[in-house]
């Protein structure tokens, strides 16, 4: 099995879950920072500059494949591909293949604001005839302050679920969408499928699948 690289810390709260959901696979880990990151955000050429010096240190240590364990990063996934040293695997790319196995059409997206508000999910969905809901501006407002304000510090709180949950219901209502992206690596820690009628895609655990089987497939074939 290939050794992947995890450019992890974006929150380290989601990266001890991608750690554990890996299980006994090989893994590096290069913890970044949050707050570097986010203050990157505006500048969508030195965020590119920082991810790719993040996954340069993990080929450097050994890693054969690789992966961003955060949704908001993707916004520049394209062009940290074109310049790594090895292959990576995108969440947004893993999760619109599960939605599409799962025959969903019509699916909210949660995050933070940068990952609501852009043309990632979107851009990617859409070639494959599904449409990506926005919450409302004031529901964004909320999960986006909720994500960084409570989650990406393990502050779970049980009042924040129950409103998460009234804004699915709502957006069933108000847009019927078939089903929920957990947008954000750490929402899996507050929700989970199961948790509400609709499917709730848990992109922590689809992404690391993702990445159990780009391992194994690369691996059996070297």
């Amino acid at each position: 099995m290939k050794v992947l690289g995890i450019v992890g810390g974006i929150s380290p709260e989601s990266t001890i879950e991608y750690y554990r959901l890996l299980g006994s696979a090989p893994v590096i880990i290069n913890s970044i920072s949050l707050t570097r990151l986010l203050d990157l955000m505006s500048d969508h050429g030195a965020l590119t500059d920082y991810l790719v010096e993040a996954v340069q240190r993990l080929a450097a240590a050994g890693a054969e494949v690789g992966l961003i364990a955060a949704n908001t990063p993707h916004v520049v996934f394209d062009e940290v591909q074109k310049r790594s040293a090895i292959p990576l695997i995108s969440i947004v790319e893993a999760t619109c293949a599960e939605a599409k196995a799962r025959g969903l059409k019509r699916l909210a997206l949660f995050g933070t604001r940068y990952t609501m508000q852009g043309r990632l999910y979107p851009g990617v969905f859409t070639r494959e005839g599904m449409a990506i809901v926005q919450p409302s501006a004031e529901e964004q407002a909320f999960i986006h302050d909720a994500y960084l304000g409570e989650l990406v510090k393990g502050d779970i709180r049980p009042q924040t679920r129950a409103r998460l949950l009234a804004i699915v219901d709502a957006m069933q209502s108000r847009e019927s969408i078939d089903s929920v992206i957990l947008g954000g690596t750490d929402l899996s820690l507050i929700l989970h499928d199961g948790d509400h009628a609709l499917p709730l895609l848990d992109t922590t655990r689809i992404h690391v699948r993702a990445a159990i089987e780009r391992c194994r497939a690369t691996s059996s074939r070297a």
